[in-house]
């Protein structure tokens, strides 16, 4: 029901790795110190944040102190870092600046994106979306399936005698479905194989194929028992899908705003001619070098 999306946040969006240094804690929050460098309870959650996952095979009772021994390895080259002045070079700045950026991005949209989002939006959006969804069209159907298109032609002359189809299928079917009557339950467009398919949805309520359905599987005899248009799925199911595409519109509306207000100018030549001919690209709806239509630059 919900379109299948790649939410553009990255992997870091609901967390922040806290700078060397940076927290001002009491003695309280204190977790241990190294030289005279604190170690606080905050920055050890936002490391078990992000180093976390690699110490997850480790005991839980041991997991804590993995994450805080890291996180004191870290503070000690940190220091001795400073010490000889890295934070100075060009190459360590921009990978710092850029550091500091993301972590306030992620609080960012933390704060006034997935924090915002309520459970009364979401379900006024699951309402639209089934409101805005087109008819679709499912059929209830029941086969019997043989290995050659002579049985097949045989059970079928039995059916047209009179013979009970329910029956048939559980004398004769050698699919799973034999000895529930060849009962398949309701199935929607591109839930069957093309031509099993296309007989079926050819059929009405109380048919049954006249001539043998071949498939990779062998030879079918169809009957459609019932149709319906099928239900939506339940709004506990597509939760979660909502949720992201919520959130990633409100990235892109967030993100959007913030581009327009400060404005964007391609200083590099290069880039900018680049850019300039992604965005014609985008407005002509023609695909890239790749064969993939360009997402839009801004």
């Amino acid at each position: 029901m919900v379109r299948q999306l790649a939410v553009l946040l990255s992997a870091g969006v609901f967390m922040a790795f806290a700078a060397s240094g940076a927290a001002i804690a009491a003695d309280g929050d204190v977790i241990a110190r190294i030289g005279k460098e604190k170690v606080t309870e905050a920055e050890l959650k936002a490391a078990e944040a992000e180093l976390g996952p690699q110490f997850k095979s480790m005991p839980e009772d041991r997991r804590r102190f993995a994450v805080l021994s890291a996180l004191i390895d870290i503070k000690a080259l940190a220091t001795e870092a400073e010490k000889a002045k890295l934070q100075n070079d060009p190459k360590v700045a921009a990978q710092l600046q850029f550091e500091h950026d993301r972590t306030l991005h992620n609080a960012y949209f933390a704060k006034n994106g997935v924090a915002d989002v309520s459970d009364a939006e979401l379900k006024a959006r699951y309402d639209k979306e089934i409101a805005a969804m087109p008819p679709r069209k499912e059929v209830h159907a029941r086969h019997i399936l043989l290995k050659t298109k002579e049985e097949a032609e045989a059970v079928i002359k039995q059916l047209e005698g009179g013979a009970d189809f329910e029956t048939v299928a559980k004398e004769k079917s050698t699919g799973p479905s034999g000895p529930d009557g060849g009962d398949l339950g309701f199935f929607g467009p591109g839930q069957m194989v093309p031509p099993f398919e296309k007989a079926a949805f050819a059929l009405k309520p109380g048919e049954f194929t006249k001539e043998p359905v071949q498939t990779q599987f062998g030879w079918h005899v169809i009957k459609v028992e019932e149709t319906r248009d099928a239900p939506p799925p339940p709004y506990d199911q597509v939760k979660d899908q909502l949720r992201q595409l919520v959130l990633r519109e409100k990235y892109m509306a967030m993100v959007g705003k913030a581009r327009q207000q400060l404005g964007i100018e391609y200083v590099d030549p290069a880039m900018k001619a680049q850019v300039e001919a992604i965005e014609k690209e985008v407005e002509s709806g023609q695909p890239d070098a790749g064969g993939k239509a360009s997402g839009a630059a801004k």
